[in-house]
């Protein structure tokens, strides 16, 4: 296994471990774009999953499948959301995440194809995901402040 980059340095991730098609493309790639654009950001793919760190700590899991009655690609994103936790989990694709997680905040959204949510809805996950892990001195980027 690789070892982590460097907390200064921005990673030079493998390629995905299955690559989406179609929508979940689209929302993958304009996610992963999002999660890469925060400060010291970078992917990893433990698990055989994909991951984006701030640092060395998670903040957004992706699952890449397939749906089991059409065969269609999915994407599932889990976020943790302190402050929208229960306005995203009133959605009908929306879950406490496994694992022991749900419990501290995390959720996942399972959208099915042809009802994946505007990516503008994902950004907002994601950064406030990123806020909620990320340092402080970090996350006060996002707002302009040093």
């Amino acid at each position: 296994m690789p070892p982590a980059p460097s907390p200064s340095a921005p990673s030079v991730s493998a390629p995905s471990p299955s690559a989406p098609s179609g929508e979940a493309a689209v929302l993958f790639e304009a996610l992963r774009a999002v999660c890469l654009g925060l400060p010291e950001a970078w992917e990893d793919h433990p698990w055989g999953e994909t991951v984006f760190k701030v640092r060395k700590k998670v903040f957004v899991f992706v699952h890449l499948g397939t749906d089991a009655d059409n065969g269609a690609p999915t994407l599932s994103v889990t976020t943790k959301l302190p402050q929208a936790l229960s306005d995203v989990l009133a959605r009908p694709d929306a879950t406490p995440a496994s694992h022991g997680l749900g419990r501290h905040g995390w959720v996942t959204v399972r959208p099915v194809a042809g009802a994946l949510p505007p990516i503008e809805t994902v950004e907002d996950w994601v950064r406030e995901s990123y806020r909620a892990v990320a340092p402080k001195t970090l996350a006060r980027r996002l707002d302009g402040r040093s």
